[in-house]
């Protein structure tokens, strides 16, 4: 579903970038089609109304690709990125966070793209949204040391020994479906799902954050819309390097 909709928006933005900034811009669409972000934020928020699911997958697009804006906070979002004409799973996999890494190896993953521990922290936030399959908490509910024993009891439920590789949990346990800060609270109630949720606050140079982002869920949102636009501005395609493509999932 998300990669349906993903590709709609990019299917309408191939015939609308007529524009040639050589760079990314929050008005790059204003001239060549005033009404383009109206109608792709109606189109998101229409999405996330039949499918709340949809919240998370259009963030972790983002991460992936550094595109769509959703929920929560709101910032200004940088346009005219290009898609590559080339793809690569195998340095998708090297450079991707993965959801066993440790603290240390998560800051090198970010900072490998100029962004601090605070930006990572803050981005890992967006797991106040979304689920996650069996097969990627099943070792951290029956082994680790540093989870709620009821929390994990729960969990096992929906994730036994063997088998249910796809059964989904929420990242969030206490409000799944809404932005919020609550995913950092759990996390210092040893109730974060992933290896790499509850690393940020196991006695680490980022308990610090959580705990701030804990308290102060406007100081978690200004740095994750902060964060946001950092990521966009990775390594952006622009001008004639690309292509804006017709189909998501295929090159033009």
């Amino acid at each position: 579903m998300a990669v349906k909709v993903a590709a709609a928006f990019i299917f309408m933005l191939f015939f609308l970038s007529t524009a040639c900034q050589a760079k990314l811009s929050s008005a790059f669409y204003h001239k060549s089609c005033p009404n383009a972000e109206s109608a792709i934020r109606t189109a998101i928020r229409t999405a996330i109304a039949r499918e709340r699911r949809m919240a998370a997958s259009l963030i972790r697009l983002h991460f992936h690709d550094c595109f769509v804006q959703v929920g929560g906070p709101s910032w200004a979002v940088k346009l005219g990125r290009r898609d590559s004409t080339t793809a690569s799973p195998a340095l998708a996999i090297t450079e991707l966070p993965a959801f066993s890494d440790d603290l240390g190896r998560l800051i090198s993953r970010f900072q490998q793209k100029g962004l601090t521990a605070r930006d990572m922290v803050a981005l890992s936030g967006s797991h106040t949204l979304g689920q996650a399959q069996c097969f990627t908490f099943r070792d951290r509910i029956y082994n680790a040391s540093n989870i709620d024993a009821g929390f994990a009891s729960t969990r096992k439920r929906r994730c036994p020994r063997t088998g249910g590789q796809a059964n989904l949990a929420p990242l969030d346990l206490v409000t799944p479906n809404s932005f919020d800060n609550n995913y950092f609270k759990n996390l210092m109630r040893k109730k974060g799902l992933l290896q790499s949720d509850q690393v940020l606050f196991n006695g680490g140079s980022t308990d610090s954050i959580v705990s701030e982002y804990s308290r102060n869920p406007a100081k978690f949102s200004s740095d994750f819309a902060s964060a946001m636009i950092k990521m966009g501005d990775i390594r952006p395609l622009t001008g004639s390097a690309g292509q804006i493509r017709r189909i998501c999932s295929a090159v033009n």
